[in-house]
């Protein structure tokens, strides 16, 4: 069972307790062993991460209290800023995570979208949203930091 552990408290969960995929020697890449892998942790990425926006959706319903503190009052406004601004981090990573679901579907799931090679499966594991080699995001990061800088 896939586990998820968050980076930061706040900050979107990466799911990390899960057993590497091992390929057997001679196994095609993006097989459907492999496919049915990063599936699964992908699926159940998202379902945590839907979970935790129906608690949260919960949470904010029962903290619909009127305080007449403004102290009291500006704390909860503080708490709820912060746990909507992870929400909506989590929204745009659940679309990250279903575009790489349509990926699976279309056969189109561990290849570079910039130059079509292979991401790998390691980089899948610590990324399943991954739509870059390592060459390419490499690449894109320098090309953002030389447009920041100018």
């Amino acid at each position: 069972m896939l586990q998820p552990t968050p980076a930061t408290p706040g900050a979107a969960q990466q799911f990390t307790a899960f057993t590497p995929y091992e390929p057997v020697p001679g196994e095609e890449y993006m097989s459907p062993a492999q496919i049915a892998h990063f599936q699964k942790i992908l699926e159940d990425w998202r379902g945590e991460l839907m979970a935790e926006v129906d608690r949260t959706v919960q949470h904010m319903q029962m903290e619909n209290v009127n305080y007449s503190d403004p102290n009291d009052r500006a704390s909860l406004e503080t708490d709820m800023g912060l746990e909507l601004r992870a929400r909506d981090r989590e929204r745009k990573l659940i679309r990250k995570i279903s575009q790489a679901l349509d990926r699976i579907k279309a056969g189109e799931y561990g290849y570079c979208e910039s130059c079509g090679v292979e991401i790998g499966l390691r980089r899948l594991e610590a990324r399943p949203t991954a739509t870059l080699c390592i060459d390419c995001k490499t690449l894109e990061e320098k090309r953002e930091k030389q447009m920041a800088q100018d």
